[in-house]
């Protein structure tokens, strides 16, 4: 029962989430049309507004085609045009296109478009921000389809039919076969000793509930206290998307040296009250500290080819002198030492240096 019921919660959930982290949101996408679509004219502000509307027409659709709470708000196209995410014109454009699935999509059409347009105009100054305009509009664009995909491919049926039957199965069996036996029948170690069937109880609250939890997050876009607030999120994503594309665009505050200009080593200031929790960790042994022992030097030999002539420091320093240099290297631990075999040649030839 743990793990059918366990195993099908799970599988809402992850459901649940990825719906969440599916949602349209316009906050990539109006940053790169903020950035790339120039023009602090009329004919500049148009194109950027528009084709942040587009986008946000986009999710309009299509959650007026998934969310009972956005179905209601817009019943009809002509409550999308009322709102000001559609014009009469684009209405009339939208549904002149014939088709017979979702035309959710077909917003994000005219988007790539007018951005091309602005290409040609010079708005969008070259091809790597145009290109940059077309990867956030297909994420934006891949969004909107999952969540369609979500909407039409569900768990299956059979599945949520088994967990539900399996669950009140249970708790009937239990019911029955977990009552006490009379005592005045004098059955054999059948003796009255609890009333109240504490643990059957909480397995009721525990298995009922989590399976009451399945249930309401299988569809969180319908009208539930728990469901996602898609109406919130359509108000605030036109509202930010216009901000900055419009009044944010080249609008920037002046540009001053900052509080710390002069000041090579500092700290961000902490009010009294952080001051307490600033983390002191400085290494697991950091603190540690050993007895100071005698300091033992280890014989570092250079051993060339021979084998029986160990080179002297002096060799040392005629590699470092570029006199000689290092053409073989081989190491070995010796007996209280560390080898390294070495083959010296000659800086300016090929020729060995002799044993």
């Amino acid at each position: 029962m743990s793990f059918v019921l366990g195993f099908y919660v799970t599988l809402a959930f992850n459901r649940w989430w990825g719906q969440y982290t599916s949602f349209p949101l316009p906050d990539n996408l109006m940053m790169v049309v903020s950035g790339n679509v120039h023009g602090l004219d009329e004919r500049g502000r148009l194109l950027r507004r528009t084709l942040m509307r587009y986008a946000n027409l986009s999710s309009v659709l299509i959650l007026r085609s998934i969310s009972t709470r956005v179905r209601r708000r817009f019943p009809t196209l002509e409550q999308v045009v009322d709102a000001g995410f559609m014009t009469s014109l684009e209405h009339q454009q939208l549904d002149g296109l014939y088709s017979d699935f979702n035309k959710y999509w077909m917003p994000l059409t005219w988007f790539t478009n007018l951005a091309s347009r602005a290409r040609q105009e010079g708005r969008v100054r070259d091809d790597v921000a145009l290109r940059l305009l077309m990867d956030e509009l297909n994420n934006y664009r891949g969004k909107c389809s999952l969540l369609f995909h979500y909407d039409w491919i569900s768990i299956p049926l059979v599945y949520t039919q088994v967990v539900t039957l399996a669950v009140y199965s249970f708790f009937g069996f239990c019911l029955i076969g977990r009552q006490f036996l009379n005592p005045e029948k004098g059955y054999k170690g059948h003796q009255l000793d609890l009333y109240v069937p504490v643990f059957t109880l909480l397995q009721f609250f525990f298995y009922a509930g989590w399976l009451k939890v399945g249930e309401l997050i299988i569809n969180p876009f319908g009208e539930d206290d728990d469901d996602f607030e898609t109406n919130q999120l359509i108000d605030r994503n036109i509202q930010v998307s216009m901000l900055a594309v419009d009044d944010m665009h080249q609008n920037l505050p002046p540009t001053e040296k900052d509080k710390f200009w002069v000041e090579r080593y500092f700290s961000v200031p902490n009010s009294t009250a952080a001051e307490t929790l600033r983390p002191t960790f400085m290494g697991s042994t950091y603190d540690i500290s050993f007895e100071s022992g005698q300091a033992v030097s280890m014989p570092f030999v250079y051993k060339d080819e021979c084998g029986d002539v160990d080179r002297k420091v002096k060799d040392v320093s005629l590699v470092r002198d570029r006199q000689l240099k290092v053409s073989h290297l081989q190491t070995e631990r010796g007996e209280g030492q560390f080898k390294v075999a070495v083959e010296l040649i000659q800086a300016n030839d090929n020729e060995q240096s002799s044993c």
